[in-house]
């Protein structure tokens, strides 16, 4: 039962103050673990932004297949009626798996509440689903010194699956608002930094067409870069921005030079998600994007929350370096990001990176 920081809590503490299942003979709760969530090798965020009366929900990314999106959703004890759109940061299996399922579970909750209240199915509108336009045939790894495919990762949605469940698609390459402008898509992230060099053995299968009688054949190709990955960032109040970026395929110092070229009169509050540092082949990337991070970064980040891809070894570089500022993260926990008055707000200083 680690000790969190004001405005986080543990799924736990949740499901025991929200009228648990009681033992009356014993005189005790029970722990329903039957209904607590579930992990896997993904990342799903719902973020949940509030400004004077509007509320806003906006699902970012949806794990990696339809079980753990659904029993999550369910478990968070999620309004998901509410959740208006679906922002695919990139176009891998384990971030778009649970796309579908998603649109399934947030439609049979408005029809529950359609049958509660009666209002009619025009009551809500289509779910956005916001991709990048560039989505590719297939992509794998095909890891050096070889070069040879070791697998491939499952076929992401189309834009028909996602119209057959009742959404509606939207592609971007830019950036843009949505929720009431209140959460930023970026577009392309620019690559600065010399040393985030992308996803190391990255392919994509690439068709070309032959004779008529050959039909349709294909290769893998080098594709590294993933350039269709995008990041998010909510802009809050006295506090400055909160990005979201799910696997930092582009790498999260590029993501923070990104952020601070877009919103270059405000200061970096929290990193959220995957840093993509796991692994050997990734292990000198750490020391850098700690540095990064910590040092040449100004102001240092309140918090920084690694998850997903970011790997043990990063973690504790980054707690080493950040203290209780590096907060490690998963499935169930829910943050609260407060903003203050306009007079705080005045106060803040735009974000600075040394060189």
């Amino acid at each position: 039962m680690t000790k969190l920081p004001p405005g986080f809590t543990h799924e736990i503490k949740r499901h025991l103050t929200s009228n648990p299942p009681y033992d009356a003979e014993k005189q005790a709760a029970f722990v329903d673990l039957d209904n607590y969530c579930c992990g896997a090798h993904g990342l799903s965020i719902l973020i949940t932004t509030e400004a004077g009366n509007e509320i806003n929900r906006v699902l970012f990314d949806t794990g990696p297949e339809s079980k753990s999106i659904t029993r999550n959703l369910s478990a968070l004890q999620t309004p998901v009626e509410s959740i208006e759109r679906i922002v695919l940061s990139h176009w891998h299996r384990d971030h778009s798996g649970g796309v579908i399922a998603a649109l399934e579970q947030i439609a049979l909750a408005r029809a529950k509440k359609q049958a509660e209240s009666g209002y009619s199915r025009t009551d809500y509108p289509p779910v956005v689903v916001d991709f990048h336009p560039d989505r590719p045939i297939a992509r794998g790894i095909a890891p050096p010194p070889t070069g040879k495919v070791i697998c491939r990762l499952p076929e992401d949605p189309t834009h028909s699956d996602v119209l057959a469940a009742g959404g509606t698609v939207e592609t971007h390459s830019e950036g843009h608002l949505v929720a009431e402008d209140s959460v930023w898509v970026s577009g392309e992230i620019p690559r600065v930094t010399g040393f985030e060099t992308g996803l190391i053995g990255g392919v994509r299968w690439r068709e070309f067409h032959s004779t008529s009688s050959e039909g349709t054949r294909g290769e893998w190709v080098p594709e590294e870069d993933i350039m269709d990955e995008r990041y998010v960032a909510i802009d809050v109040l006295g506090k400055g921005l909160v990005i979201l970026s799910a696997c930092s395929h582009a790498g999260i110092c590029n993501v923070i030079h990104a952020a601070t070229a877009t919103f270059p009169e405000r200061p970096i509050y929290a990193i959220v998600g995957g840093l993509h540092l796991a692994g050997p082949e990734l292990q000198d990337r750490i020391g850098p994007t700690v540095d990064f991070i910590s040092e040449r970064l100004i102001p240092t980040p309140s918090y920084v929350l690694p998850m997903h891809c970011t790997g043990f070894n990063a973690k504790v570089a980054l707690a080493q370096a950040l203290g209780g500022a590096c907060v490690p993260a998963g499935t169930g926990m829910s943050i609260e990001f407060k903003g203050s008055d306009s007079q705080a707000d005045e106060r803040l200083m735009g974000a600075r990176i040394h060189n």
